[in-house]
């Protein structure tokens, strides 16, 4: 069985948190925002790290907007690029190197390529309840990919 899937996340409208750092303000509002919003069987947040904007960059958290959402006007709603993505599941704050040489050995074994035009991205899949009865939180990460 491949422990590596293919998703395809469509064009759309995001919500975006801006760029910040855990423990700042932003995006400490944004983590609340979306966890007062009704939870749903697949989580819609993503986050990543945005180097290439405002000096050093930091942390880009986004939420998929649907019409008549009710945004803070502290944060913005942006176009995001879709495509297709790798996907493989690891532990939070763990070293998840076994489960990337897995998405390479996939990348390698089926033609396919990083996309760079795009971040990666990650989400907790884990909800709080599975976060107890674990002891830990699984980590989804999203590797932007393209045929070679």
């Amino acid at each position: 069985m491949e422990s590596v899937r293919v998703y395809e996340i469509p064009d759309c409208k995001m919500v975006s948190s801006g760029i910040g750092m855990f423990g700042e303000e932003k995006l400490e509002n944004f983590s609340k925002w979306f966890s007062s919003l009704k939870q749903t069987i697949f989580p819609k947040d993503f986050l990543f790290w945005d180097g290439e904007q405002q000096g050093s960059g930091g942390f880009h958290w986004l939420y998929m907007y649907e019409d008549g959402m009710d945004v803070p006007d502290e944060f913005s709603i942006i176009d995001f690029k879709g495509g297709l993505y790798a996907v493989v599941t690891a532990i939070d704050q763990q070293d998840n190197t076994e489960a990337m040489k897995t998405r390479e050995a996939f990348l390698e074994s089926h033609g396919l390529e990083i996309d760079k035009s795009r971040f990666e991205l990650g989400n907790i899949i884990t909800t709080p309840l599975a976060n107890k009865i674990l002891g830990y939180n699984q980590m989804d990460y999203y590797t932007p990919i393209k045929e070679k």
